[in-house]
């Protein structure tokens, strides 16, 4: 096995503290509100350094998603490797479980609004799609196998309950309620599954319901 040169030892490592810098700013700001001036800082560099790894405020975010991406794509392949006798939807409770309790930790960031320059921008970057388009597919898998064996109403269209379990990478639901202080990371984790796979009328996780009737 080859040995990696010192010098683009260092150039990685230096990549890798830019494009952690962009994701806690996504986090806690969001594409739109953050600046490349920001990202310079947080990662401990000046911005002409920082501009010789990345070119624009776009290709920062696009690297950021991609490792987003990888780190989820890991997940789901573990689970496919490891716990094959699980069930399709348990499968998708898992994942859908982890991606909360990542954005609980903060290590999520907030996707950009319809309109901004990073959808198209993310559209274009090859290997984004390509990481997508796979997630998507492993993901649709469990989908199509949780309708025929009833789990999921299949008169849903598949893709609406893909994007249905996309949508709880970025739920405002779990910010918020973190914020009042009230409850625990893992009730809010509870009850946001619960919602997302048996709707406001099905059953409450029995450690819910207790904290619901000592109140």
């Amino acid at each position: 096995m080859s040995r990696v040169p010192f010098k683009e030892q260092v150039l990685r490592v230096r990549e890798d503290a830019i494009v952690e810098a962009v994701n806690r700013l996504l986090v806690s700001k969001g594409y739109d509100l953050m600046t490349v001036d920001e990202v310079a800082a947080e990662a401990g560099m000046s911005k002409a350094s920082l501009y010789k790894h990345f070119t624009s405020k776009e290709e920062l975010a696009a690297a950021a998603m991609v490792r987003v991406m990888d780190r989820t794509l890991a997940v789901v392949e573990g689970r496919r490797d490891q716990s094959a006798d699980a069930s399709a939807l348990e499968q998708l409770r898992a994942v859908v479980r982890w991606t909360l309790q990542v954005q609980l930790a903060g290590e999520m960031p907030t996707l950009p609004s319809h309109n901004s320059r990073l959808v198209s921008t993310l559209k274009e970057h090859r290997a984004y799609m390509d990481r997508l388009l796979q997630l998507s597919e492993f993901l649709g898998e469990w989908i199509t196998e949780a309708q025929a064996q009833g789990d999921i109403n299949p008169d849903l269209p598949p893709e609406l309950v893909l994007f249905t379990l996309f949508a709880r990478a970025c739920d405002p639901v779990l910010p918020l309620l973190k914020a009042g202080g009230q409850y625990q990371d893992d009730d809010l984790v509870d009850w946001v599954c619960a919602t997302t796979f048996s709707g406001l009328t099905g059953p409450v996780p029995a450690k819910a319901r207790r904290i619901r009737n000592a109140a």
